[in-house]
């Protein structure tokens, strides 16, 4: 929950990267230990909506390039939950049964 408002509520979906290789298991995240704040000024103009990113996630959990593959339809929304999750350690992929480098997605809903 937000500082700002106890209404205020932002759910992240994760979805199975749907370009995933044989043999290749994305990396996750675990949404309850990683949030993204609400940017004030999106607050304050009621601004909400779902973004679409990609990670590429290390064998180390640590995420080596994000980008948005749909936007929330607001800059800001889209910085927050970018900056957010990128700092987030996620569960590594793995290629064939080893811990690998992958890409996976993840959607974040932000919903006042």
């Amino acid at each position: 929950m937000n500082k700002f408002s106890t209404s205020v509520f932002a759910a992240v979906i994760l979805s199975a990267a749907s370009t995933a290789f044989a043999g290749e298991v994305p990396a996750t995240l675990d949404a309850k230990n990683c949030k993204a704040e609400y940017p004030k000024a999106s607050l304050l103009n009621e601004e909400q909506g779902d973004v679409t990113m990609s990670f590429l996630v290390a064998a180390d959990g640590n995420v080596v390039e994000s980008k948005v593959d749909k936007s929330s339809g607001y800059k800001n929304l889209d910085k927050a939950a970018i900056k957010a999750l990128s700092a987030c350690k996620f569960k590594p992929g793995t290629k064939d049964g080893a811990v690998a480098q992958t890409w996976t997605k993840v959607d974040y809903s932000w919903k006042l």
